[in-house]
């Protein structure tokens, strides 16, 4: 007991921080999924620096570039606000791929038929190109949810007491390092699959109540 209080402190951090760099990393996702797909170059030119530049560098690096880097051009942000920012714009590149994929994977006659029945673009992608995409998003994006909960605890290098700060603190101080760090690896599997592989298997349901594939 004396161990799970203060890792279960740790946790309720590292929830906080996944939950809103979710969020984050969802709404980037899709916009610059969008983006990658946009009629115009400059702005499909500006979506694929985005993601080469937050997927061919290092998520930790990132972090401190943010945290460490920026307060030498007068720019200071909160701990918690380079967690959620840096983690959540890190896995929303990922994201957007996910989102150009299932998109470009929903078949042309769709594309075409609402055309033909002269909806306009935004329509069209609101109304019936999205709502058969996000049904092919979801479990790329549960792997990333998961992944983004996994890289929650490079939080604890920018002085967030985060699940795996805390973990290390209690080291230091017990040297209990198999109960403290085996209690980790429970609390972090039961996050994975008790919550966010429950809850994405969850919307996939939901989505496919009444779905019939398109066979055109």
């Amino acid at each position: 007991m004396d161990l799970i209080v203060p890792l279960l402190r740790g946790a309720r951090v590292t929830i906080e921080i996944a939950a809103l760099a979710s969020l984050v990393a969802i709404a980037v996702g899709l916009v610059v999924g969008l983006a990658r797909l946009a009629p115009w170059r400059a702005v499909r030119a500006l979506a694929v620096c985005y993601v080469e530049l937050f997927r061919g560098t290092s998520l930790l690096v990132q972090l401190f570039w943010w945290f460490f880097v920026l307060p030498h051009f007068g720019i200071f942000l909160a701990p918690e606000t380079v967690g959620i920012f840096g983690i959540g714009m890190n896995i929303g590149a990922y994201g957007a791929e996910v989102v150009r994929g299932a998109i470009r994977a929903v078949p042309r006659a769709q594309h075409e038929a609402a055309i033909a029945l002269n909806m306009p673009p935004a329509l069209r992608m609101r109304r019936i190109i999205l709502p058969q995409a996000f049904r092919a998003m979801l479990p790329p994006w549960g792997n990333l949810l998961i992944e983004l909960l996994k890289g929650t605890s490079l939080v604890s290098l920018i002085t967030l007491h985060d699940l795996t700060f805390v973990a290390a603190q209690l080291n230091v101080a017990t040297f209990r390092t198999l109960e403290i760090f085996s209690l980790v690896l429970v609390l972090y599997y039961l996050l994975a699959r008790g919550v966010i592989t429950p809850a994405v298997r969850w919307l996939e349901r939901r989505a496919s109540r009444g779905w019939v594939r398109s066979e055109v």
